[in-house]
């Protein structure tokens, strides 16, 4: 499977600024009811897509059948994690394909395309599934026959990210959302191998498409109207999002996010894996072996616990295997403390030190990890407090990756801002590179920090 641009190069050409995260518990969407059909038989759908929850129907669009309690047409990923396009219901059975690829990586962008023209005499060229420019095989299909009308285009409503009066809501990132009213077109129409590296699936500008007259191009560039429609026809109406879930994490410049693959203790993760309660042993998504890194977490609830812990860890973990304590080095607090770690054997990744400080709900903990010095250092401190909770200098090789790291009782709650923050930690300082907004400035005695992201990965990391 092709990869997305940014994981480990510095894209060039076309970048996408912007996409919007989509918590599956807010029932967020973006919707419109067509004033009149559009052509239901030829469309395209396009979209870049990050999921954050595995394993249950998850649509990206959807769309109201003809007359009243009539079926609805839905392009999802299902409960197996497969791509599915349901476009028709006649008599007794759907019309749908269904990928044979599963698509379970939280860490990854993935480009979708599907072109449906039921004009084609040839059946399996009616309805048609791409991921990253491929073509896809698939698990099973029922193809509509040709010239019939599918669901898609009617004078219905039309929803992104979301199944109609249902609860099958997408959880997750999309950027660059576009469909296509009149035209079956090929993925080369919205992204191309890269030159250089022609395993490697890029966007590219879309703008001067034709989209048709129900067509609509979602950009995700106005945090004010996030339905804007940047293909000039009208816009789309967004319920249940709000301007802080406009995001930079995207396509061409993917963010560290939580891991919900790594969750030893039932965690319940939510704001596209950048909040999580509860969670025994949870690391980044994205783990660095050199550069110097910058990242906050703000505890979000006001409960006493005995545990909660956040810091860093060396080496991978398992959703039911957890590295040994003496490659972890995390702060954890008794009571309403947050003290640097007293109680447990920190043997090979780094040695104890700090002072305790009080931490109470809303209080932001950032952290400076320095692989570039001769003493690999971490620094943590408190709402920017001038003097340090935590300053060890780190026994690292550079031989595993050094992820963030979470530990927590039930009843705890954090959020965390790897550079693109949810509501609780919106601000506006960048990096040195102007990626990631922060809390605080992330420098630490005139020496920059970077956001955990591709694009500094690939100059850095």
């Amino acid at each position: 499977m092709p990869s997305i641009l940014g994981a480990n190069t510095l894209s060039s050409g076309y970048d996408v600024a912007n996409s919007v995260r989509f918590d599956d518990g807010d029932n967020a969407r973006i919707s419109k009811t067509f004033s009149s059909a559009g052509n239901s038989d030829t469309w395209t759908m396009s979209v870049w897509v990050k999921r954050s929850t595995l394993g249950a129907n998850s649509s990206i669009f959807t769309c109201n059948g003809l007359g009243a309690g009539a079926q609805k047409g839905t392009l999802r990923f299902d409960s197996s994690d497969k791509i599915s396009a349901y476009v028709l219901y006649a008599g007794s059975a759907w019309h749908y394909i269904t990928s044979e690829a599963v698509y379970r990586d939280v860490s990854a962008w993935y480009h979708v395309v599907v072109r449906c023209d039921t004009t084609q005499g040839t059946d399996t060229d009616r309805l048609r599934l791409y991921v990253n420019g491929t073509l896809q095989t698939l698990s099973a299909s029922t193809y509509p026959d040709q010239n019939e009308d599918t669901f898609f285009n009617e004078a219905e409503e039309h929803q992104v990210a979301s199944l109609i009066d249902e609860t099958e809501d997408f959880d997750g990132y999309m950027a660059e959302f576009c469909w296509i009213d009149g035209s079956s077109l090929a993925p080369t129409s919205f992204g191309e191998f890269d030159s250089d590296s022609p395993n490697i699936w890029k966007p590219i500008d879309v703008s001067e498409l034709t989209f048709g007259t129900n067509g609509v191009y979602l950009d995700f560039e106005d945090s004010s109207d996030l339905g804007t429609d940047a293909s000039g026809n009208s816009d789309w109406t967004a319920t249940n999002l709000a301007a802080t879930d406009q995001c930079t994490d995207t396509c061409t410049n993917n963010f560290a996010t939580l891991n919900p693959l790594v969750n030893f203790n039932s965690g319940v993760f939510s704001e596209g894996n950048c909040a999580i309660t509860y969670g025994d042993d949870t690391i980044s998504t994205i783990g660095v072996t050199k550069g110097r890194w910058y990242w906050e977490a703000q505890r979000t609830n006001t409960a006493t616990e005995a545990h909660f812990g956040i810091g860093l860890s060396k080496g991978f973990y398992s959703a039911t295997s957890i590295v040994s304590d003496g490659d972890r080095l995390y702060t954890r607090s008794g009571a309403t403390y947050f003290s640097a770690v007293s109680n447990l054997s920190i043997l090979t990744f780094g040695s104890n030190s700090g002072t305790s400080a009080a931490v109470g709900n809303g209080d932001v903990i950032s952290f400076y990890l320095d692989l570039e010095s001769s003493t690999k250092n971490i620094t943590i401190k408190k709402n920017d407090g001038a003097t340090p909770i935590v300053n060890v200098d780190l026994t690292y090789s550079g031989a595993e990756p050094i992820f963030a790291f979470c530990r927590m009782n039930s009843g705890c709650s954090s959020s965390w801002n790897f550079g693109n923050p949810i509501a609780a930690l919106s601000s506006a300082n960048a990096d040195a590179n102007g990626f990631g907004s922060f809390e605080f400035n992330p420098t630490k005695g005139g020496v920059d920090y970077f956001a955990i992201c591709t694009k500094n990965l690939a100059e850095y990391g």
